[in-house]
């Protein structure tokens, strides 16, 4: 399966969920997935730092070569290039794509390498409740499910998602790309 596979490289980090689906040949990921690996530390070939870039709070559906489904958290946008860079392999014009980013204000539609990604701002929360709320699933729709396959069903219920906006090419997304201020931690040290 490309997700064992994917887990075998320590591509897959931060594993709430991974695992087989009640699909046959379907697999889910949930957690962080890794853009660029951290380089092994000094004097070492076996130990590596924590990667350096990575999509956060990642929900993936694949089966054993192509991935289904991809969602997570980017900081920045010109991070997906990056992704599709690393995971072309994986990726079809089928493959549904429906990302959070940090760096953007309003939705885009965005072709690279034949795939259609969703982009949508992101603000602050939970990357998985945001997606809940964006597809209008309720709790109770997942109630009873395995945690493999309530990644199935916001991968069905993502198939209806219709993006609110045009598509644009990367450069001129990137042209539209603002700046994000974090409020600084606050509290005891």
């Amino acid at each position: 399966m490309l997700l064992d596979g994917y887990n075998n490289q320590g591509l897959l980090t931060v594993t709430s969920v991974l695992g087989k689906t009640s699909s046959s040949g379907i697999s889910a990921f949930r957690g962080d997935l890794v853009l660029i690996e951290g380089a092994f530390r000094e004097g070492s070939t076996t130990d590596k730092k924590p990667p350096e870039l990575v999509i956060r709070h990642a929900a993936l559906l694949a089966d054993s070569e192509k991935l289904l489904f991809v969602n997570g958290l980017l900081f920045e946008l010109e991070h997906l290039a990056v992704f599709v860079e690393k995971y072309k392999a994986a990726l079809t014009a089928e493959t549904l794509a429906l990302f959070f980013v940090e760096n953007i204000a309003s939705d885009m539609q965005i072709t690279l390498e034949g795939v259609v990604f969703n982009l949508t701002p992101y603000k602050n929360g939970m990357v998985w409740n945001d997606l809940l709320d964006l597809l209008y699933i309720e709790k109770a729709d997942l109630k009873g499910q395995s945690a493999e396959d309530k990644v199935i069903t916001v991968f069905d219920a993502a198939k209806s998602y219709v993006g609110k906006s045009p598509v644009v090419s990367f450069s001129e997304a990137l042209t539209q790309t603002v700046e994000v201020k974090k409020d600084a931690a606050v509290g005891p040290v």
